[in-house]
């Protein structure tokens, strides 16, 4: 796969991506919206500050003013395009990827997100086109400090009525940029941190915390200092992954469950929007709470675009991406943190652990999302379709079967789909039961190989 995705560009340094490609981009972006006015910020990337000039260098060259906001996270970034006069904006990062990697995020006016379907394959044909260079009217150049006004944005979700001790893991990301101009207001919030420091080498462990291996720090951290709440966050810090107060991990889709519960008990009625690899139990909670669930595919691109499409108010992916309507229809590490204090410091809470508010939604047994390298990945999702037949069958992403009744011994569903980001099938798989999701983990890999 080359540099341009689904969902952003991302590359290598400087084999794959380098200061002429990144100008090229700059250039082909401001021309892509025709712009007057873009925003760029950066993440803490080795190379960050030599790609994000040479992206300025081409906006300005296409006669684009431009705005840099300097460090900054993915959500900083979106806040920034969000509430200030721009045709739209980049952050230069690589999110999660090790520190070889740099790569954009992009959007438009109001921060609504670019997707190869909707602008970056036009990028990428644009930069196969020799680089048209000054138009003639090459645009100019602010700086602006933001960093204040996104902590009191980020603090205006806070609704903490009780103290509380927290455990963090920053991952040497950009979280560690942004924290402390918000923890300071988070009232009678007691905080211990880790690798708090950016730095884009991430010296202490890979920024992402979807890996079990990751949370290790962390889950130490609660456990030793009594914390009731453990979070870590991605090298962007768009995204977040949860630990309760015995060091266990909380997956994403229960969090979203859980924080859609507690949205809803103030906005009854109102839509909140999930991916489909998510646990049945959302949906269930959704509705039981009084709101209209809503499945969609993966990807940030969806997600924003149906939360828009139907007003909902809050969004989750299992990646761990959480979605708020009040933060531009945009997802936040942080504000995803807040909302999880918010729901555990409630009176209703008071004498209730993390885990307890969680034990109710783990009402079922999943694999988690598995990956496999496979040669001809439609081919294989074309068997599987055939071979599952007797099942009731979507292809709103990949291919979904479902068995049985939700709630009966025999129940039990899949996701297979292709990696919009990797050369992968990644499979997702629940049942009533830990026995049945076994055996039927082990019948789907028998039949797509070894998982990676």
């Amino acid at each position: 796969m080359g540099i341009f995705k689904a969902y952003d560009i991302r590359g290598v340094v400087p084999t794959e991506l380098d200061t002429d490609m990144a100008r090229k981009i700059g250039h082909a972006f401001a021309r892509l919206l025709k712009a007057k006015r873009l925003l760029v910020g950066r993440d803490m990337r080795t190379h960050g500050p030599e790609i994000t000039n040479a992206v300025i260098d081409g906006m300005r060259d296409a006669g684009a003013d431009v705005v840099s906001i300097g460090l900054a996270s993915t959500p900083m970034t979106y806040f920034a395009i969000g509430s200030q006069d721009v045709d739209g904006g980049l952050c230069v990062t690589a999110s999660h990827n090790t520190g070889e990697y740099n790569g954009m995020k992009l959007c438009s006016r109001g921060a609504k997100p670019i997707s190869y379907a909707n602008g970056i394959g036009d990028i990428e044909r644009i930069c196969q086109e020799p680089y048209p260079g000054d138009s003639g009217q090459r645009g100019s150049l602010t700086e602006l400090d933001l960093l204040e006004a996104y902590g009191a944005h980020v603090l205006a979700f806070a609704d903490l009525q009780g103290s509380m001790k927290l455990a963090l893991d920053a991952s040497n990301g950009m979280a560690g940029h942004t924290l402390p101009v918000i923890l300071p207001g988070l009232q009678n919030v007691t905080t211990d941190s880790l690798f708090m420091e950016p730095d884009g080498t991430f010296p202490n462990h890979e920024a992402n915390p979807l890996k079990e291996e990751n949370l290790d720090p962390v889950r130490e951290l609660v456990r030793e200092r009594g914390a009731q709440l453990g979070v870590c966050f991605d090298g962007d810090a768009d995204r977040c992954c949860f630990v309760d107060e015995t060091g266990a991990t909380v997956p994403a889709d229960l969090m979203t469950a859980l924080l859609a519960r507690d949205f809803l008990s103030r906005n009854g009625g109102a839509p909140v929007v999930y991916d489909l690899r998510s646990s049945w139990v959302v949906k269930q909670v959704i509705s039981e709470a009084g709101g209209r669930p809503i499945r969609d595919r993966v990807g940030h691109s969806f997600i924003k675009g149906t939360m828009r499409q139907e007003g909902a108010i809050f969004a989750g992916e299992l990646s761990g991406h959480f979605y708020f309507k009040d933060n531009f229809v945009c997802d936040s590490g942080v504000i995803a943190m807040v909302s999880a204090l918010n729901l555990l410091s409630r009176p209703e809470n008071k004498d209730r652990t993390f885990s307890d508010l969680v034990q109710d939604l783990r009402r079922y047994h999943s694999t988690g999302e598995i990956n496999f390298r496979v040669a001809d990945k439609e081919a294989a999702i074309a068997d599987l379709r055939e071979r599952y037949s007797q099942g009731r069958q979507d292809e709103l992403d990949g291919i979904t079967v479902e068995f049985g009744a939700l709630g009966d011994d025999s129940w039990w569903w899949f996701n297979v789909r292709q990696s919009n980001t990797e050369p992968l099938l990644r499979l997702n798989l629940e049942a009533s039961s830990a026995e049945l999701c076994g055996l039927k983990r082990a019948e789907l890999c028998a039949l797509l190989g070894q998982p990676e």
